[in-house]
């Protein structure tokens, strides 16, 4: 696939996107603007489950974890580390670092994952073929080791 833009390729600043997010909570408020984020995450990461091969596949928590991380960390979009995936139950965690929603926020920011949270949520969705409920359960900004991501099914 080649780059979007002749020059400047297919990246973007955190520092540019971060600032039209507080644009939008401005405008919209932020219980809004979380809402829209989220859904518009959700909707990437369906499409992304589908590009790689995760929509219905029978592939283990570890594999998919693998390929999220291929698409959205270090060699991806850059979106945010996927360390792991772990089922409790029928509950579905997902283990994520150096995410873009937590990056340049003070210790102690209230601020949750909206769109990361969503694209992981979409992906998780695809793969086990269940709507879930999704809440950001822990955070690095709160003292957490990671920001995870807890799905729960309908």
């Amino acid at each position: 696939m080649s780059a979007l833009r002749q020059q400047l390729g297919d990246f973007s600043s955190i520092i540019c996107f971060k600032a039209a997010i507080t644009g939008m909570e401005e405008a919209l408020g932020d219980k809004a603007t979380a809402i829209a984020l989220t859904s518009a995450g959700r909707a990437r990461g369906k499409k992304l489950a589908e590009e790689l091969g995760l929509a219905g596949s029978s592939m283990s928590l570890d594999e998919a974890a693998s390929k999220l991380n291929m698409a959205l960390g270090k060699d991806g979009t850059r979106l945010c580390i996927v360390e792991k995936i772990v089922a409790e139950g029928d509950n579905i965690k997902v283990y994520t670092s150096e995410t873009f929603c937590s990056a340049g926020e003070p210790p102690n920011s209230p601020r949750k994952c909206t769109f990361t949270m969503g694209a992981v949520w979409g992906a998780i969705e695809q793969l086990i073929g269940k709507r879930f409920k999704g809440v950001h359960t822990e955070s690095v900004l709160r003292g957490g080791t990671h920001d995870v991501f807890e799905f729960t099914p309908f």
